[in-house]
């Protein structure tokens, strides 16, 4: 296994749509293993491939059961209910940011065993977010404009204008 180089705002790859796994064969394994051990280590507790400068749809996410791997997730229901939280993500060091994210998320991946996965809480809203990655969504994205008026500086230190949106 390897740590990997985070890709960091405002790298053009993380505004890119990720490609759907073919196959889940070795390279797709190696990845997981490696993602897994990237996140560890930045103390992150999701991340996502083209965070580490891979397009694929190939996520990490801490679960109650540890660390697992989700190959082509995609959401299948929310529930109505949102919550706002605080997120923070391993591309942009230092930020966190009031996010508003359904409580509840109802997801298909392949994990080895391509089964559907019921997520609340903090696990929902991890999923939610690494997903968005997937398709070049930031968590910068989701916020209002009071809020990004009160940060603007602080993105500006990213490299966050107008045309980043």
């Amino acid at each position: 296994m390897a740590i990997l180089k985070i890709i960091k705002f405002p790298d053009p790859i993380l505004r890119k749509k990720c490609q759907e796994v073919k196959e889940v064969n070795e390279e797709i394994k190696k990845l997981v293993d490696d993602m897994v051990e990237t996140m560890e280590k930045n103390n992150g507790i999701g991340l996502a491939a083209p965070q580490v400068g891979v397009l694929k749809r190939v996520i990490v996410a801490e679960t109650e059961k540890g660390p697992r791997g989700f190959i082509n997730p995609k959401i299948l229901k929310k529930t109505q209910n949102t919550e706002m939280m605080e997120e923070g993500c391993l591309s942009f060091p230092g930020l966190w940011l009031k996010i508003k994210r359904r409580k509840g998320v109802e997801i298909e991946a392949l994990d080895g065993d391509g089964k559907k996965i019921k997520a609340e809480g903090l696990l929902a809203r991890i999923l939610q977010h690494e997903i968005d990655h997937l398709d070049g969504v930031l968590f910068i994205d989701r916020i209002g404009f009071w809020q990004r008026l009160k940060i603007r500086k602080k993105l500006k230190e990213y490299g966050f204008d107008r045309q980043s949106n």
